[in-house]
């Protein structure tokens, strides 16, 4: 993915996906909506928290995401956790699909945003991390902010 414009708006981050997992590339995808659910965005109604995509006989789809109903559509809402299709080329989508069945990966949303007036969701190709994982991670930003607190005291010369 490029570089971001201003013509994006994010709507929802999942912060907790880059802490949980390691993500090894990312993917852009449309995301099939319900008129309710887009004003829903749009409202900034929206959480990623345990949600993640799966493919399933040559589609993708995003699962557990939820956008809140929409408060004006009455008896016409969405279903707020509904299984919602991705949209993405038919060659990207067998690609993922490999790599998600074959090595153990996992398509983790990391956040949905509106790109030219289309709802996208960045995807993350992800692996789990463990514990340990996590330990190692910490210990390494402590000390890099370490470093930087140590370059910032330094007097330059």
């Amino acid at each position: 993915m490029g570089a971001r414009t201003n013509t994006e708006k994010t709507v929802c981050r999942n912060r907790r996906a880059r802490h949980d997992y390691d993500i090894e590339d990312t993917f852009e995808a449309g995301l099939v909506l319900v008129g309710t659910e887009v004003k829903s965005l749009r409202a900034g109604l929206a959480d990623l928290k345990d949600a993640y995509a799966t493919w399933r006989e040559g589609e993708l789809f995003l699962i557990s995401a939820h956008i809140g109903a929409y408060e004006k559509a009455g008896h016409f809402n969405h279903e707020p956790r509904r299984e919602r299709k991705l949209l993405m080329t038919k060659r990207e989508i067998e690609r993922l699909g490999t790599r998600i069945r074959e090595r153990g990966y996992t398509l983790v949303p990391l956040e949905i945003y509106f790109k030219k007036g289309y709802a996208k969701v960045l995807l993350g190709l992800a692996k789990g991390r463990k514990k340990y994982d996590h330990r190692q991670e910490i210990l390494a930003e402590s000390e890099r902010r370490e470093m930087r607190e140590a370059a910032r005291k330094e007097p330059a010369r």
